[in-house]
């Protein structure tokens, strides 16, 4: 597995979402999953936007995998 990480805390939902498809689209082909952080107490609504359908836009996401940790969400690329 080649992972990279993002990190978006403080980010407003919209700013975070433009940052996640930019990296995303920035990844190499070997990349296979993308961790975002982006907190869980102040995160939230980060969260609950990247939870919603097609809310992060990008052909290479297979699906979505929410962890144990609430503080992170990992995108599976193709």
């Amino acid at each position: 597995m080649n992972e990279k990480t993002i990190d978006v805390h403080g980010l407003t939902v919209d700013m975070a979402k433009r940052e996640i498809e930019r990296f995303i689209a920035s990844c190499d082909n070997n990349v296979t999953h993308v961790r975002v952080i982006h907190g869980y107490s102040h995160g939230d609504n980060i969260r609950e936007f990247i939870q919603r359908p097609n809310s992060i836009r990008s052909k290479r996401i297979k699906r979505k995998k929410f962890t144990k940790n609430r503080g992170e969400t990992i995108f599976e690329l193709y």
